[in-house]
């Protein structure tokens, strides 16, 4: 004979049977809805996160080369003679082309550039490169591979016009308007 207590223990017994059955039949079909949309957003979100950090990188890169490019023509310039002789009297390389790969004469060295030739290409104060900074060309017109245009200008320092030149370096991802890079440097003659 079965008690009030025995009862309530079967009714108990008989729940958590019922449950262990009900969990055994899977999701439902909303729940399985509901995690695949919260999926997608998680993936959407990831997926844009990825397109900024690629053109994130992109752009890095084209600044990193475009600092190389620059240090590069600035380093080029740096070495044409800028000097005085034995006698004190001033040395200037006003005959090397720099715009051109190898270097030759023909050109105006350290001369002084046209006022804008940092803003505009300028036969001898420009020269045109590749993705990979390679020299494709000079002059005013761009070949068709150009994806960095370099720009200089040389300039006596107005306070001390004899000694001292202002030597500046733009590089510009083609067709940009805006410089990526910009550098200054004064070069100074030393007495001997």
């Amino acid at each position: 004979m079965c008690t009030r207590w025995d009862r309530a223990d079967l009714r108990l017994h008989e729940m958590a049977i019922a449950m262990d059955k009900g969990s055994a039949r899977g999701f439902s079909l909303l729940e399985v809805l509901v995690a695949t949309t919260i999926a997608i957003v998680a993936i959407a979100g990831l997926a844009q996160f990825a397109a900024i950090g690629a053109t994130a990188n992109r752009r890095a890169r084209l600044a990193t080369l475009a600092a190389v490019l620059a240090q590069q023509k600035m380093e080029q310039l740096r070495a044409l003679t800028w000097a005085f002789d034995v006698d004190g009297q001033p040395v200037t390389d006003q005959t090397s082309d720099v715009s051109i790969s190898p270097e030759q004469a023909g050109g105006t060295g350290l001369g002084p550039s046209a006022a804008d030739s940092l803003e505009r290409n300028t036969s001898g104060a420009c020269d045109f490169l590749d993705g990979r900074g390679r020299w494709i060309g000079a002059g005013a017109t761009p070949p068709a591979q150009t994806v960095y245009v370099r720009r200089w200008n040389v300039a006596p320092l107005v306070s001390s016009p004899d000694r001292t030149l202002v030597v500046q370096v733009a590089v510009f991802a083609y067709p940009g308007v805006s410089p990526l890079v910009r550098l200054v440097a004064l070069r100074t003659r030393t007495v001997p």
